[in-house]
């Protein structure tokens, strides 16, 4: 597994890096065992950046990811966030709802501590502020975060789903080591104006779900298939005609892939590698078989015709239906 640096204050991480959220929320099962079994094989190939977030259960992932790192803490760049607050799952065992976001200084300290407590480990190689809050100035929710980089509770800081404007203030105030934001074939949001901003910069980009959250797999066949705590069942990419016609273009997808002999999800991750060295993604999994399935996608080289025939089958903004739905949209690029 190659490496990749994220920013220029000296943070460098597996080009892959395992997004552990699944193992514990939002897209139905969950086993424990199974996860960190995953999380052990993905350190014995290489994949040693593993992203989390308190608000991941909430707080189970991260205990999750703390028993799964301990006593391999040296082989581990461990990522996770705060900002955003859930409430209690529903009744009927439903996911936990987003209630708010907040960055104040007060609480970015608190989180830290609660985090390390949980993740079992004195210090959090890459913090993120989750989702930017309006209500406080950014200057003031980053200079928080740069006193937990000299208390040495964090070593480099991030940002996830934030705007151009926040970007580069916050960057002022301490520096930023990467931005996470969703990237892949289908969410191509950060070309527009983010990533020539962090290249400007000198600031990494994390791209979550880079697999769409298995869209471009091609497994996926309809949303019926989908548990009933599914978060996907929400999304709109994902309900109704949205995925019949999203689903046309994963077909065109993996007809390319199958040329290759390669799997459609590999062709994706291969392509979202492609975009620059400078671009780390974390394609999240709970199954031994489909995390040596990405960690494959590594070594898989796609020509120039190839990226030109790529742009010509899932061509940019060609994706049916918003990202997120209404409430969680909100919530980005502040």
């Amino acid at each position: 597994m190659q490496k990749r640096k994220l920013g220029a204050q000296g943070l460098v991480v597996s080009a892959q890096g395992l997004g552990c959220m699944g193992m514990s929320d939002f897209y139905g099962t969950r086993d424990e065992a199974e996860s960190i079994a995953t999380i052990h094989r993905s350190l014995d190939l290489g994949v040693n950046f593993l992203d989390t977030s308190d608000a991941y259960g909430p707080f189970t992932n991260e205990e999750l990811v703390g028993k799964a790192i301990k006593g391999r803490r040296d082989q581990v760049i461990v990522a996770t966030k705060f900002g955003i607050m859930r409430g209690q799952p529903s009744a009927d065992g439903g996911w936990a709802p987003v209630t708010g976001i907040c960055g104040r200084p007060e609480y970015v300290r608190d989180c830290c501590d609660a985090s390390l407590k949980r993740l079992g480990i004195d210090c959090i190689d890459l913090y993120y502020q989750h989702r930017v809050d309006s209500t406080v100035p950014i200057e003031e929710t980053i200079g928080a975060m740069a006193g937990l980089v000299a208390a040495g509770k964090a070593r480099y800081i991030g940002m996830s789903e934030a705007g151009a404007d926040s970007i580069r203030r916050a960057h002022a105030v301490h520096p930023v080591s990467a931005l996470q934001n969703e990237y892949s074939l289908w969410s191509r949001d950060p070309e527009d104006e983010i990533l020539p901003l962090l290249r400007e910069l000198g600031i990494g980009l994390v791209a979550y779900s880079p697999l769409g959250r298995g869209f471009l797999t091609g497994a996926l066949k309809s949303p019926d298939d989908f548990p009933a705590d599914d978060y996907r069942r929400s999304s709109p990419r994902f309900m109704g005609e949205n995925f019949t016609k999203n689903l046309e273009l994963v077909e065109r997808i993996k007809a390319i892939a199958t040329r290759k002999e390669i799997t459609p999800g590999q062709l994706a991750l291969a392509w979202v590698l492609a975009q620059g060295d400078d671009i780390t993604p974390i394609p999240g999994t709970k199954h031994l078989n489909y995390l040596e399935e990405n960690i494959a996608a590594s070594s898989v080289v796609i020509s120039d015709a190839e990226m030109a025939e790529i742009a010509e089958a899932l061509p940019k903004g060609a994706a049916t239906g918003a990202r997120y739905n209404e409430s969680m949209a909100k919530l980005l690029s502040r």
